[in-house]
């Protein structure tokens, strides 16, 4: 009888989400809490054919090295910043990524829903509310921003960008966007990032992490902002300085801001945007709806049995191995 293939799963997931994988591959699972890659699941690379990751697993050179029959990287999620790429690519294997259409409604809603809450200033509303700050209806009490006739800058005009976009437009938002290169077919302004800076009362960030995009928001960035601006940020943590974005809240060169990436992730308790009250700070939920997150983990498995099998993987994210 043959061997099936042992797999490293970096942290569990529920059953009824991998259930393709039950009778095809050996399972040997990380723990729920840990963060990384935990030490008794790099003892088994040596074995391991295939890695089923989660978001901020760092498969790195060391653990390809490692990895001597490793035959494909399967990632639950979008972004590949914490893979080696270059490395997986040379030896040829494939990086399974999970893009989709639920993703990125999932995506673009919660950005909504940051720029909602923090334009009017809910979670701060709602703590006084439960503080017993609220004592009568007071004309001046807790304004926020107006959102129709206001305008949205949009770094990064890709899939999510323009879900984002489009919710926007039903709010009566006017949208600008900036991004590598104007988009084809794409009927918002396309403006450079500094005249959006300085333009947008609402910024929201989708792009990728790579060299050029890290800390691309930071003490200058925040200085050319208008005081009243909002900055909401559902893309990669590092894409904004925290030290600056501290400071420019403290010292209200810009409005506000609603976060669902920080750097670090987790961000510690003891973190002054905490503190904050213009700083609205949620766990990185923006796949966290049931059926994004349940399809995600499927098209993890779909990735990875292929790649066990030989096969072009359905969503690759090096996709030139195959040419």
């Amino acid at each position: 009888m043959s061997v099936l293939p042992l797999v490293i799963m970096t942290h569990p997931l529920p059953p009824d989400w991998i259930t393709s994988l039950n009778g095809r591959v050996r399972l040997i699972v990380g723990p729920a809490e840990q963060a990384g890659i935990a030490p008794h699941l790099k003892e088994n690379l040596e074995e391991a054919e295939g890695i089923l990751c989660l978001l901020f697993d760092n498969v790195d050179s060391e653990m390809l090295a490692n990895s001597p029959r490793l035959r494909v990287v399967s990632k639950m999620g979008i972004g590949v910043d914490d893979i080696d790429i270059a490395g997986c690519t040379a030896r040829k294997i494939p990086v399974g990524i999970t893009p989709d259409v639920w993703l990125t409604d999932a995506k673009a809603d919660l950005t909504m829903a940051l720029l909602l809450s923090a334009a009017r200033r809910v979670p701060e509303a709602a703590a006084d509310a439960k503080d017993g700050k609220w004592h009568l209806w007071t004309p001046a009490g807790w304004l926020g921003s107006d959102i129709r006739g206001a305008t949205l800058g949009i770094i990064g005009m890709g899939k999510i960008g323009r879900a984002v976009a489009d919710r926007a437009k039903g709010f009566g938002l006017n949208i600008i966007y900036t991004d590598v290169e104007k988009k084809p077919n794409v009927e918002f302004e396309f403006v450079s990032l500094a005249k959006l800076l300085k333009s947008s009362d609402f910024i929201s960030i989708h792009t990728p992490l790579n060299s050029s995009t890290r800390d691309l928001i930071n003490e200058k960035s925040f200085k050319s902002m208008k005081k009243s601006a909002i900055l909401i940020n559902a893309a990669r943590g590092q894409t904004v300085n925290m030290d600056a974005l501290t400071k420019a809240l403290r010292e209200q060169w810009i409005a506000g801001a609603g976060l669902d990436v920080t750097d670090p992730e987790p961000l510690p308790t003891d973190h002054p945007l905490f503190d904050l009250p213009n700083c609205l700070i949620t766990p990185h939920i923006g796949s966290a709806t049931r059926n994004t997150r349940k399809r995600m983990a499927e098209m993890a498995c779909e990735n990875l049995l292929a790649g066990l099998n030989g096969k072009k993987l359905p969503y690759c994210a090096n996709i030139e191995i195959y040419e």
